[in-house]
């Protein structure tokens, strides 16, 4: 991938939404994954070959392209979504991108992601950037208030301006296996999201087995999610290369039996340039090149774009800069 293959473009146009399918619980009870041979496979990633100079110039911008960029903190305010968003506009300096020969390249995030209390305020700083607001909703991180009131928030969300809806499951209906009752839970709240795409966060570090990470991959691509999603980014355990695996996997597997791609996006703790090129070398052997796109793939991250312009900056002058150089807020 060089500076120019970077894709600055949205080549979302064409791509067919998951319309959702009916509950199949055969194929769902079909689901084994083997731990064993997923952390192997995961151990290999990034380590049979590496990205060196331009090239790694481009993959850095391009995972830019990809991050969610998020702040989802007790102490919010709206300056600081302001200040994200503002960022988010303009994620390199100038003198790094003209350093690299790529200043003609635009360059932004694939979303920011806000609380539901800072949607307006969001999409009122992003206005004209073409850059969409997510929104994490049905009583973020834990999902279990009551179902009316979760898809009440996913409505207003999509009322106040989000694109996009990162909803939690329960996690007890995977580990009771209530397969039915979690399939039409994400289906309702699917419906609640109308125009604006579904993210469902599995909220894997919870799930005990990675067996029940897949089925509950499974269910909700069914249900109508457009993309499946590691973690909230609170729980003790959140992305990790195995559980991605099974969940790209499962991806794989849905698109060869329905024809619909699904988007994946790791959460919590992807916070290293180094991570970011791992689990997008992760993303182009399991599902190959066409899936490292923003439609397709997204980083969950609030302190990844530091690091990666960080880089860059190496990149461009041969030298490391202190964090304080690229602020995020």
């Amino acid at each position: 991938m060089s500076l120019h293959a970077v894709q600055t473009t949205s080549p979302e146009r064409g791509h067919q939404r998951n319309p959702g399918f009916p509950l199949d619980l055969d194929w769902v009870e079909r689901v084994r994954m083997n731990r064993s041979a997923l952390e192997r496979r995961a151990s290999t990633i990034g380590a049979r070959r590496s990205v060196k100079k331009q090239w790694q110039s481009a993959w850095m911008l391009k995972a830019i392209t990809l991050i969610d960029l998020t702040t989802l903190n007790s102490d919010d305010t709206p300056g600081r979504v302001e200040r994200l968003c503002a960022k988010a506009r303009h994620p390199v300096r100038d003198d790094i991108l003209k350093a690299l020969g790529a200043e003609k390249l635009d360059i932004k995030p694939g979303a920011v992601c806000v609380y539901h209390a800072f949607v307006k305020t969001a999409v009122k700083a992003l206005k004209g950037s073409g850059i969409p607001v997510a929104a994490v909703s049905t009583a973020f991180p834990h999902g279990l208030a009551p179902l009316e009131t979760r898809l009440m928030e996913i409505e207003a969300s999509v009322q106040d301006g989000a694109k996009e809806i990162d909803i939690v499951i329960e996690r007890g209906q995977v580990l009771t296996g209530d397969w039915q009752g979690l399939y039409d839970q994400v289906k309702a709240m699917r419906e609640a999201c109308g125009d604006a795409h579904i993210k469902t966060i599995l909220g894997t570090g919870e799930l005990a087995t990675l067996t029940n990470v897949a089925k509950a991959s499974l269910v909700c691509m069914l249900a109508g999610a457009d993309f499946i999603k590691t973690s909230t980014g609170k729980e003790k355990v959140n992305a990790n290369l195995k559980t991605s695996l099974a969940m790209v996997r499962m991806i794989r597997w849905f698109h060869e039996e329905t024809g619909i791609e699904i988007g994946y996006k790791p959460a919590g703790g992807i916070s290293s340039a180094k991570d970011a090129l791992t689990y997008m070398a992760l993303m182009k052997e399991e599902l190959g090149t066409h899936w490292l796109q923003p439609h397709l793939f997204r980083f969950g991250a609030s302190s990844l774009l530091t690091d990666l312009e960080r880089q860059l900056e190496h990149q461009a002058t041969g030298r490391y800069s202190a964090d304080y150089r690229q602020p995020m807020v």
